[in-house]
């Protein structure tokens, strides 16, 4: 009996302990399952079997139309716009280096403007498109001004919107005709001294001055408006009548671009969607509410995003539902869309850092994502712990985290989250994780970089952003994310 009744517990005691160890090998692999998708190592459209397939026209085209008050264009990646053969690899290489100016340019402008003191409603969208074949890689759209086409940049971290102009002292080529005001009948000029003209000042900084110049009396208002990579555009302002598919705005104000220098690629010129007097959204507040959003196409297959103004979400054909954030208040930062990042993870795994909880600023204009060095090296070590196996590579640029992809097909590479106030995710699509510098995979590196310093202003780019829906309300200053195939 005793040996009998010693047994029993013995046995009790093994399927307890065989239990436990079950559940704690459960927990080691659940623990282990990061989250993580496949991506296409050589479906890009800079393999040599892709990099002449693309679309030759950068020219957006009216869409289906939604509803009356809604009506769609595409949206192209700037390089997809023209008909000549690339290198890929110096356009790549060199756009980094281009970014990081920008950049480098953006904090300039945070320190300069934080050391100051500071009826019905209609829906429109537009084709956005990648800028591939007009060597950038950026978004144009393309809208009708004074009745003309005119392919133009959008830039959510610039204000003001210009296109070359007829007589041109100094232009950059560009894929179809200048405007030329002059055989334009809703053409009117912005005087030196009125309102509007004040108005530019305040959102750019420059301005000429009222008054005689070598003894003849000036009367136009002048702008130079500098961008960060070098580029600049000098002119006088107009108003003219611009049409947003379907959609016409009578009285734009608009710069007209006599001396144009830089990276436009063949662009008409840029559209201005920040957020002073003199943006196109500022200007169409009462027909479009203050609300745009767009949808940035992957470069794959050259497809066609989509950029909206108004506030009909029926147009919009998001995966998942939209979440939304408020867009912080500063007042020396005004021009700028800025979230507060509360969080990031990777593959699951969400990171500490005693740097959230600051603002982040969210621009189509910037390429590469920039995160403070704390985060970054957050980011940097959880991604390799799960990005493990593959060969590494030298960094380049600006980007530290490197590989040579060349052998492989497919690679599983974990998902990226940035988690914002309110609790709203954007999940990093799959084509935005890794940055081709190489066009061959030789050199794919991780598509996020450090700022140079902590206290420096953290900027979400356009190449995080691509198959995402994100929706600017400058009334109620929110801004949502869902995931969305932007390819239309």
């Amino acid at each position: 009996m005793s040996k009998k009744a010693s047994f029993l517990p013995l046995n009790l005691s093994l399927a307890s302990f065989l239990l436990v160890l079950l559940l704690l090998l459960c927990v080691v692999v659940v623990h282990g399952a990061h989250e993580k998708k496949i991506l296409s190592v050589h479906n890009n459209i800079w393999s040599p079997t892709k990099s002449n397939e693309a679309s030759t026209s950068c020219f957006s085209h009216n869409l289906v139309k939604e509803r009356e008050s809604s009506t769609t264009l595409g949206m192209k990646h700037r390089e997809l716009c023209s008909g000549k053969t690339i290198d890929w690899g110096k356009k790549l290489r060199r756009a980094l280096t281009l970014d990081n100016i920008r950049v480098q340019s953006l904090q300039l402008r945070i320190k300069a403007m934080s050391s100051t003191t500071t009826e019905s409603i209609s829906e429109t969208q537009i084709p956005l498109t990648s800028g591939v074949k007009l060597e950038t890689l950026n978004y144009v759209v393309t809208v009708e001004l004074g009745g003309k086409n005119m392919t133009l940049i959008v830039d959510t971290g610039s204000d003001l919107t210009w296109v070359q102009c007829q007589p041109c002292k100094s232009c950059y080529n560009q894929q179809g005709p200048l405007y030329d005001p002059s055989v334009s009948s809703s053409y009117k000029t912005v005087f030196c001294n009125s309102s509007t003209c004040q108005d530019l000042v305040r959102a750019t900084g420059n301005s000429g001055l009222c008054g005689g110049i070598n003894g003849l009396e000036k009367t136009t208002c002048d702008y130079v408006v500098s961008y960060g990579d070098g580029s600049y555009t000098r002119g006088d302002l107009g108003s003219e009548s611009i049409k947003l598919g379907d959609m016409k705005v009578e009285n734009f104000v608009f710069g007209c671009g006599r001396s144009n220098k830089g990276l436009f690629g063949g662009a008409s010129g840029l559209m201005g969607l920040g957020r002073s007097a003199v943006s196109l959204v500022t200007q169409t507040m009462k027909t479009f509410n203050g609300v745009f959003s767009y949808c940035l196409p992957s470069l794959e297959d050259g497809a066609s995003g989509s950029l909206s103004f108004g506030d009909d979400s029926s147009v919009y054909k998001n995966s998942t539902s939209v979440s939304y954030t408020p867009l912080v208040q500063n007042p020396q930062l005004h021009s700028f869309y800025i979230l507060n990042l509360t969080g990031v993870s990777i593959g699951g795994v969400e990171l500490a850092s005693s740097s959230y909880g600051r603002g982040i600023i969210i621009d189509s204009g910037t390429v590469i994502t920039r995160l403070p060095p704390s985060i970054y090296k957050s980011v940097k070590t959880e991604f390799l712990k799960q990005f493990t196996g593959f060969p590494s590579a030298p960094g380049y640029s600006i980007l530290d985290t490197c590989f040579n992809l060349t052998s492989y097909e497919n690679v599983s590479i974990p998902i990226i989250k940035m988690i914002f106030q309110g609790n709203a995710e954007l999940e990093v699509d799959v084509t935005g994780v890794f940055y081709y510098v190489n066009p061959d995979a030789s050199l794919v590196c991780l598509a996020l970089a450090s700022l140079s310093y902590e206290n420096e202003v953290g900027i979400i780019g356009n190449y995080q952003q691509k198959n995402q829906r994100v929706i600017y309300d400058t009334k109620q200053e929110k801004l949502g994310i869902a995931g969305e195939n932007c390819s239309i």
